[in-house]
């Protein structure tokens, strides 16, 4: 499928080397970045253009990879015709893109994506179309590239979207915050790491909840205050804990 990428950053980066792989051409990238938009166009053997204006009218399907502030005023510079318009963000609904095409949905990669990153990861990708022919035509795109594809509307795609915000982000600032703990404290952090992978590995085996462990499921006094005071040097910290503490104390008194 002939395909023409809207944007240069992580998203767009990550997206387009997975579309390439899968056997797609990208004709184009258009990005109002030159520096990344060019070197993007070149590692995906595409043209660039960083004017909406001049972009190709030959793609079949067009992939705004830009950030979700930027989607409401696309229309203002793009319109195209016999083709498929599709956004790639979580939170924003599909109509947004109502007036840029006839045709137009959503292709979620529900992934935290980096460009620099030297392997391209799984990830599951959410559809969704304005009519129902548009939305199989992208459905068959996804499944070309992901191996888990679902349809998901705009409603269900908001959800599952400050799902992954608090799963994915929160608990990724928890891990920056035991990182400085550990680098004040003369600690290696990578101790760590078989546990966390753990951890995530027992969330496939079932509810998170039966495999809750530590000192405040036990409701262990003792070394919860203990641990309260080592923490007063880490106030951040400190009030995490205290807040978690009593969450898992009041979530297993009640379960």
């Amino acid at each position: 499928m002939d395909t023409v990428i809207i944007g240069s950053g992580n998203v767009a980066s990550v997206l387009g080397r997975k579309i390439l792989a899968s056997g797609h051409r990208i004709l184009q990238v258009a990005a109002r970045n030159e520096v990344s938009g060019k070197l993007l166009a070149e590692q995906l053997g595409a043209t660039y253009t960083s004017d909406l204006s001049n972009i190709t009218g030959n793609g079949f399907l067009y992939i705004a990879a830009v950030t979700d502030d930027a989607l409401p005023g696309l229309h203002e510079k793009l319109k195209v015709e016999r083709a498929i318009v599709v956004h790639t963000a979580g939170s924003v609904s599909k109509e947004v893109l109502k007036p840029v095409c006839s045709n137009y949905g959503v292709l979620y990669p529900l992934q935290t994506l980096r460009a620099d990153g030297d392997l391209i990861p799984d990830f599951p990708l959410l559809v969704d179309g304005n009519t129902p022919d548009t939305l199989t035509l992208i459905r068959d795109f996804a499944e070309t590239i992901s191996g888990k594809v679902v349809e998901a509307d705009d409603d269900y795609r908001k959800k599952i979207h400050l799902a992954a915000v608090v799963s994915g982000n929160f608990s990724n600032h928890l891990y920056a915050l035991v990182q400085d703990y550990c680098d004040a404290s003369g600690l290696d952090f990578s101790l760590l790491l078989p546990q966390i992978r753990e951890i995530v590995a027992n969330l496939q085996r079932g509810h998170a909840a039966a495999r809750q462990t530590g000192p405040a499921v036990r409701n262990d006094v003792e070394t919860l205050n203990k641990h309260m005071e080592m923490l007063q040097a880490f106030p951040e910290l400190s009030e995490i804990y205290e807040l978690m503490t009593a969450l898992i104390l009041n979530y297993h008194a009640e379960n």
